[in-house]
Order: structure tokens, then C-alpha cells, then sequence
């Protein structure tokens, strides 16, 4: 969306999220040359040439143009996280309100779909509850169009400043449940929103926490359980539920580990040992019954469930009738995924990681083409399974082998009548 490009206008009724002309009655906004030149850089994604350009600008960037609407909030509308990380380092307002119409820079980045951009505006300090005119937030506004995974983002954003408390020796404690180090690892594996359990143990791999006693995570998660659930007008059992689950999920992780170091130290004496504790804990995960279940995570998530000790919460409940109903289809991590991200209003036929079930991974099998992964390590971890069944595709070598065989053949024999007759002759 350039300069001169409509803004968004919202309806009543919200039937619609549609480009249309700025009011006519609106005073004309001038500007100069070097503001134009911000809007135009940004409407043609040229980051490099809008970095020059931005450099060399000494004034706020925070001006509008016709429809009230910012540089930043052009960029976070085109989905252009790089452009919105410069404007935001120039200083830019996350929350400027001069729209016609009320949208933040989150609500624009929220209809462009990119998890990034929301991202980067939720950690500058964006309101995740400001509304536009008909009173949308920016993750109803993305519910509206279908972007999922914004909405479970925005949803599940922790300010930082939630969670530096725990950094701190609080009461009779010698030291921090938390490290001040690993904080904002800690941070970011909390706002996680895949929720498979090898993508937990992989994140917690990723962001450094093994480096930390994992039950001192689990205390963190189940104190943050506790607290947004004491809090009495803003209650939010769904993040209560978050923390419970990814709390239990790390003690398995945990004992798992536990598991390992014991059977490495008794195995010391040459046997070869299996060569990482995530490798052990993937194979229970991905290990799959007669009737191709998950069985461990089927009673793993089961019994989490259990152990939630708010029980009298909506959130609670409708898990486990989910969990009970021999109507439901889907796998309990399936309904897990549901409670914590939201509902889906269709069935979404997005591809997923045959390891970690990450969306829209985009690596295949070298060999079958048939399931794909995230990278190599997603790929090592489920080997495993997928060796007795990865085969290169049947279609490819029927037809090189017998066709080849029938078209010479069928070569031969036209040879031979043609010399017959030649001889004939």
C-alpha cells in the first residue's frame, strides 16, 4: 500500500475488510519530497534504497499521509518485517492512533498475515488490545481472515517485564528461580506457539535452557500458572493452561534426560549408547501404535490434563469432554493445540512437519518425496519410523523397467521384418 493507495475501512457488521477511498471531505496532507520518497521505498519493498533514504532523514517518522496511516503501519501492512525493524530503530510510534479508522500498526500487520511483523510490534511495546472503529482487536481482525497463527501469537505475547520478576531472589531464596542470562531464552520459548512436544525439547535445545536445572523451569511455568489465574477481573486460564502444559511437558523432558545420563553412566564400558537425550525422548514421542496413534503422547497429554488443578474453569472442561467424546476424531494433541491456539473455523489443509509439527515446513524426503520435516535434525529424529516404510516412488520404476524392455522389443522385430524384406528383394 503506497502513499496515494486507499486505507482499510471496517463495516458495522465486519462483513468485509475492503481498500476504499479516504473521505472526501479530509484535508489534503502535503508532503515533502523526502516523506514521499519513505512511502514509495516502502509500497516497493526496496529495504536497501529505504535504508539510504531513512539514514539521511533527521525528522520523526511518525507523519501520515491522506488516510491518517504511518510509514510504519504501510510497512507492517505489506509484511515487510525488515522495514518495520528500521522504522521502529528510527524510532517510530507502535501505537499511533491518527488513522481514520482506528488501526494500529498491529491491526495492519495482523491482516498481512506475517507472524514476524506482529512479532517485532508486540515486543516494541504494541497494544494488543487497542481497537479500530467497530471495536476489533488486531488478532480479531486476523481471526477474520483466517491468519492463525498471528492470532495464537498475539494471543500468546508475554511482556518480558512479566517474567523478570523471577530473575530476582525473592523471600527466603539463596538465589533466582531464573537466571538473569537465560531470560530472554526463556521468553521466547514461552510465546512458542507449536506446541508438539519434540518441538518443546527442541526449542528448549534451541534457546539454551538445558544449560538450566529444567525443574527450576517447571517452578517458573507453575508459579506463572498460578498467578494468572489469582488475578481476579483478568483471568487468562488459557495461558494458566499453557504454562501447566509446557511445565509437565518439561518434566517428561527432564525425566527423560534423567534416563539417559543414568543408562550412559552404567554403559560406560564401550556399549554405544543412543546419542542425545532429545534423540531418546523424539522416539517416544514419534513412536506410533498398531493403529498408527502416538500412544505416548495420547497419555502423556491425558494425564496432564489430570493434573491441571483448576478444574472448575471453562477451559478444563471443555478438554476434557473433548478428550471423552467418542464422537471427537482428533488426537488429544489435536485438542490440546485447539484450547491453547484457538479454533479454526475450516479444516486447514496445511503441511506439517513429520517430526515436530511445524507448519508449512519446506523440506521433503530426498528419497520418497512423500513426508516433510523442518531440516536435517527433524529429519534424523524421525528416521526411526520412517525407514520401513520410505521407499522411492513405485510409479517411477514401473515404467523404466517393462517399457524399456517392450520398446526394444518392439524395435527388434520391426528390424527383422525389415531385412526380410530387403533380402526378399
Amino acid at each position: 500500500m503506497s502513499a496515494t493507495e486507499p486505507a482499510v475501512e471496517p463495516t458495522a457488521t465486519q462483513n468485509e475488510t475492503v481498500p476504499v477511498a479516504a473521505a472526501a471531505s479530509a484535508p489534503k496532507v502535503i508532503l515533502s519530497s523526502e516523506q514521499k520518497e519513505i512511502f514509495d521505498r516502502i509500497s516497493k519493498n526496496e529495504n536497501s534504497e529505504l535504508k539510504l533514504v531513512l539514514a539521511q532523514f533527521k525528522q520523526s517518522v511518525d507523519f501520515v499521509d491522506d488516510n491518517g496511516m504511518t510509514p510504519l503501519q504501510h510497512a507492517a501492512y505489506k509484511g515487510n518485517k525488515d522495514a518495520v525493524q528500521m522504522l521502529l530503530d528510527q524510532g517510530a510510534d507502535v501505537n499511533s492512533g491518527k488513522h481514520e479508522y482506528n488501526y494500529t500498526a498491529l491491526h495492519f500487520g495482523a491482516l498481512s498475515g506475517s507472524v514476524d511483523v506482529c512479532m517485532k510490534l508486540l515486543l516494541a511495546g504494541a497494544k494488543s488490545d487497542a481497537v479500530n472503529t467497530i471495536g476489533r482487536t488486531a488478532a480479531q481482525m486476523a481471526a477474520f481472515v483466517a491468519n492463525h497463527q498471528v492470532v495464537a501469537t498475539i494471543n500468546g505475547f508475554v511482556p518480558i517485564k512479566d517474567i523478570e520478576c523471577y530473575t530476582k531472589i525473592q523471600g527466603s531464596q539463596k538465589e533466582p528461580l531464573l537466571p538473569v542470562v537465560h531470560l530472554e531464552g526463556f521468553h521466547k520459548f514461552i510465546m512458542q506457539t507449536n506446541i508438539h512436544p519434540v518441538r518443546i525439547a527442541l526449542n528448549l535445545q534451541k534457546f539454551g535452557l538445558f544449560a538450566v536445572d529444567l525443574m527450576r523451569i517447571r517452578l517458573v511455568l507453575d508459579e506463572m500458572r498460578e498467578r494468572d489465574m489469582d488475578r481476579r477481573n483478568e483471568i487468562n486460564e488459557v495461558m494458566a493452561f499453557k504454562y501447566h502444559y509446557l511445565g509437565y511437558m518439561v518434566n517428561e523432558i527432564e525425566k527423560c534426560r534423567h534416563y539417559f545420563l543414568a543408562r550412559k553412566a552404567e554403559g560406560s564400558n564401550g556399549k554405544d549408547q543412543k546419542s542425545d537425550f532429545v534423540e531418546l525422548f523424539a522416539k517416544r514421542v514419534l513412536k506410533q501404535g498398531k493403529d498408527g496413534a502416538l500412544e505416548y503422547v495420547e497419555a502423556t497429554i491425558r494425564e496432564c490434563v489430570r493434573e491441571f488443578p483448576f478444574r472448575e474453569y471453562a477451559i478444563f472442561r471443555q478438554v476434557v469432554t473433548q478428550l471423552a467424546s467418542k464422537d471427537n476424531s482428533a488426537s488429544a494433541l489435536e485438542i490440546i493445540k485447539a484450547a491453547i491456539n484457538g479454533q479454526r473455523g475450516f479444516q486447514d489443509t496445511i503441511s506439517l512437519c513429520s517430526s515436530c509439527g511445524e507448519e508449512k515446513p519446506d523440506k521433503k524426503c530426498s528419497k520418497c518425496k512423500q513426508v516433510q520435516y523442518c531440516d536435517r535434525e527433524c529429519q534424523r529424529l524421525h528416521w526411526f519410523m520412517h525407514k520401513k516404510v520410505c521407499a522411492r516412488p513405485s510409479s517411477t520404476t514401473g515404467q523404466t523397467g517393462p517399457a524399456k524392455d517392450a520398446k526394444k522389443e518392439i524395435d527388434s522385430a520391426e528390424i527383422n521384418e525389415q531385412l526380410q524384406k530387403l533380402m526378399a528383394s
